[in-house]
């Protein structure tokens, strides 16, 4: 048997500003709160263990400010509307767009940079 991914821990500043963010972007829900940690939810050993689940988010209050570009990049796909009303709905979250380097053949659109959201 194979291991599954079930939670991504992020480093950061702000948890609750972070929590909030990515619930409003993704639709999930603060279940777990302890000092200076926020998780998205929590499943059973059993329900790992049945299938591939969403991995947790998790949001850690470090003490240092980050110091270089983050290197862990979450990419999003809408599942109710257009790539281009996501878009819209994102940039009024308080992101912005940037280029990624895609080239032509991909749409700019999609490319957004979530500044300040790690």
């Amino acid at each position: 048997m194979t291991s599954r991914f079930t939670e991504l821990a992020v480093d950061c500043r702000d948890p609750e500003e972070l929590a909030a963010f990515w619930g409003e972007v993704l639709g999930f829900e603060v279940i777990d709160r302890s000092e200076g940690e926020i998780g998205s939810w929590v499943p059973t050993v059993e329900e790992v263990r049945a299938r591939q689940m969403p991995p947790t988010l998790l949001f850690v209050r470090v003490p240092e400010g980050k110091t270089v570009k983050n290197r862990l990049h979450l990419d999003v796909s809408p599942i109710d509307r257009s790539t281009e009303e996501e878009v819209t709905r994102l940039l009024a979250l308080g992101v912005r767009k940037t280029d990624v380097g895609h080239g032509p053949d991909r749409p700019s659109e999609a490319a957004i940079e979530l500044v300040g959201r790690m």
